[in-house]
């Protein structure tokens, strides 16, 4: 009998999981940096999103991109940040109805020194939360 439940209950949360996948579309990455940092202590404080060149530049300079600072049009775009210390890391977005964009990194399970990041930009358009967070306007 407790099978029988366990298996139920695993079906009941495949069943739920696959009805919010359905309900979310998935966003256009437009561009994309990827890079790494010896400095773990610098990922725990970033910002999982940016929506100012402002806030690109700090991040950039902090950690100490080489790569020229891009441009991005705040007033369309959506920079999304992803860092961790496995070896590989890749970043997608999807969007529901309500207009709440979800990020999703995947890295590896492998743990190395310092961090890996990955950013994003999608499309800004009928975005009004980011993980259930409100976004501030462009500056």
């Amino acid at each position: 009998m407790k099978t029988f439940l366990c298996v139920i209950g695993f079906v009941m949360i495949a069943f739920v999981s696959t009805a919010n996948a359905q309900d979310r579309k998935p966003l256009e990455t437009l561009k994309e940096w990827r890079g790494d940092n010896p400095n773990e202590g610098l990922a725990k404080d970033s910002s999982k999103f940016i929506t100012n060149a402002k806030d690109l530049e700090k991040l950039w300079k902090a950690w100490d991109i080489k790569e020229k600072l891009p441009e991005i049009d705040f007033a369309k775009e959506i920079l999304l940040v992803e860092t961790t210390r496995g070896s590989r890391l890749n970043l997608k977005a999807s969007l529901d109805e309500k207009g709440d964009l979800q990020p999703l990194g995947l890295a590896t399970r492998d743990l190395r020194p310092g961090f890996r990041y990955v950013m994003i930009t999608v499309n800004k358009a009928g975005v009004k939360t980011i993980a259930g967070k409100a976004i501030t306007p462009v500056n």
